[in-house]
């Protein structure tokens, strides 16, 4: 759900409050929208979402804690100008994580806590994080949230995941150690931004099997499906295959038990904003 949009248009807040059984925040929850200036906090936007989504009985996701994108300039500049030291780093992580975690106490059902750790040939990402923090940032992270909200389920969001294949190797491997490890990981979140222009995912299926065969629960937690413009009928009876294949792949596996969209109609989809001359990826179109 895009914050800004739930407060000014009462059609997308229509249709956010009656189709749907959950809500996530696009932005509204991430480092640079909660905590801009260091130690201050923001909640504006975040605790308008978790009302909106109280008042219509609906469940609310949180996204995300830890990414190397959308991090606040204090942040990212402070620690590219070695303002802060590693401890410092470190601190300031648990800081945010602690004191976020604590705010939505109760009110999260599940925190895509690390996102986007690996890259597609399944080599870890060389982030700030991974950079300053070493590989064990993403076990402490897990650690921290859980001390704060032992009753919020806690998960490993990334994309291109869907399908068996390198990344999708690398991810199950940190979880499979990590739960081997007693870190309170307790689901995987496959985004599954999916495009008409490429075969549906191999394996997808078999993948939900085996993550789950860890214990794991399972969310498809940034679901579209873009085309390339202009639509014609062939891409988008692809397109309905592939949001049909999504949905009953889940539903086979039974720890799959939640499917978020990553926005839900055309005109305020991120899509085109990122994916030149593609869009028309969500249910409802630009008019809704």
């Amino acid at each position: 759900i895009n914050a800004e949009v739930l407060a000014s248009d009462q059609r997308y807040a229509a249709i956010a409050a009656t189709e749907f059984n959950s809500v996530t925040a696009e932005n509204a929850m991430k480092w640079e929208s909660v905590e801009p200036a260091q130690g201050e906090y923001d909640w504006g936007q975040a605790d308008e979402l978790v009302e909106f989504a109280m008042k219509n009985d609906q469940a609310v996701r949180g996204h995300t804690q830890v990414w190397h994108s959308q991090m606040p300039t204090w942040l990212t500049a402070g620690i590219k100008d070695g303002d802060f030291s590693r401890a410092e780093v470190r601190a300031i992580m648990k800081n945010h994580v602690v004191q976020v975690t604590k705010h939505f106490k109760g009110k999260i059902r599940q925190w895509d806590v690390v996102n986007e750790a690996f890259n597609d040939s399944g080599t870890e990402r060389h982030s700030l994080w991974r950079e300053y923090l070493g590989k064990d940032y993403i076990a402490n992270v897990f650690r921290w949230a859980h001390e704060a909200d032992p009753e919020a389920k806690l998960f490993y969001n990334d994309f291109g995941i869907e399908g068996i294949n390198p990344k999708s190797d690398a991810v199950y491997d940190l979880l499979k150690k990590l739960r081997a490890g007693e870190v309170p990981v307790e689901g995987v979140g496959l985004q599954a931004h999916l495009g008409t222009q490429h075969p549906f995912p191999d394996g997808y299926e078999e993948n939900l099997k085996r993550f789950a065969d860890l214990g794991l629960e399972i969310s498809l937690t940034e679901v579209d499906v873009r085309i390339e413009l202009p639509l014609t009928s062939a891409k988008v009876a692809t397109q309905t295959s592939h949001y049909k294949a999504i949905l009953k792949g889940c539903l086979a596996v039974p720890a799959c038990n939640y499917i978020t969209l990553w926005g839900f109609d055309d005109r305020n989809s991120w899509m085109p904003g990122w994916f030149d001359g593609e869009g028309s990826a969500t249910p409802f179109d630009a008019k809704y």
